[in-house]
């Protein structure tokens, strides 16, 4: 089996069985971002408890891309550190500019090194970073409170 149709079928297995989807009725920040380019919209919750991410909820829809990239984006960053998640966040975003230069570093992003091949199609970028940006968003205003 090719590496690109692993990658492929990771991505739909997210797609089809998501993590965390579903709002947490409590949480410490709430932010909602939309890709304007074509319609994908993420709902995300985080419960900041000492700087530790106690829990990521979401709810969206989109494409298969946007949705799978924040299941597995809640999945790696829940129970991180606020320092933790930023390094990690740091290598999903320098991947998704390598235009498909960079492997990523599966010791940091885990699962999400599958994206390194959305990131040749400028197009699907975006897709991929809504619900790290989402992500980054609710971090900041949680850490606000």
């Amino acid at each position: 089996m090719e590496l690109d149709s692993l990658y492929q079928e990771v991505i739909l297995d997210h797609y089809k069985h998501p993590q965390h989807k579903g709002l947490s009725p409590t949480f410490s920040a709430q932010v909602s971002h939309v890709n304007t380019s074509c319609g994908d919209e993420i709902i995300l919750n985080i419960i900041l408890e000492d700087d530790v991410i106690t829990s990521l909820t979401w709810e969206g829809q989109g494409c298969s891309i946007s949705q799978a990239s924040v299941s597995m984006m809640t999945d790696l960053l829940t129970g991180k550190s606020l320092e933790e998640s930023e390094t990690i966040v740091k290598s999903f975003s320098e991947l998704m500019a390598s235009k498909g230069t960079s492997a990523g570093d599966p010791e940091i992003l885990e699962d999400a090194v599958v994206f390194a091949g959305v990131s040749k199609f400028p197009g699907r970028v975006k897709c991929s970073l809504l619900g790290w940006m989402a992500f980054k968003d609710a971090s900041i205003q949680a850490q606000a409170q």
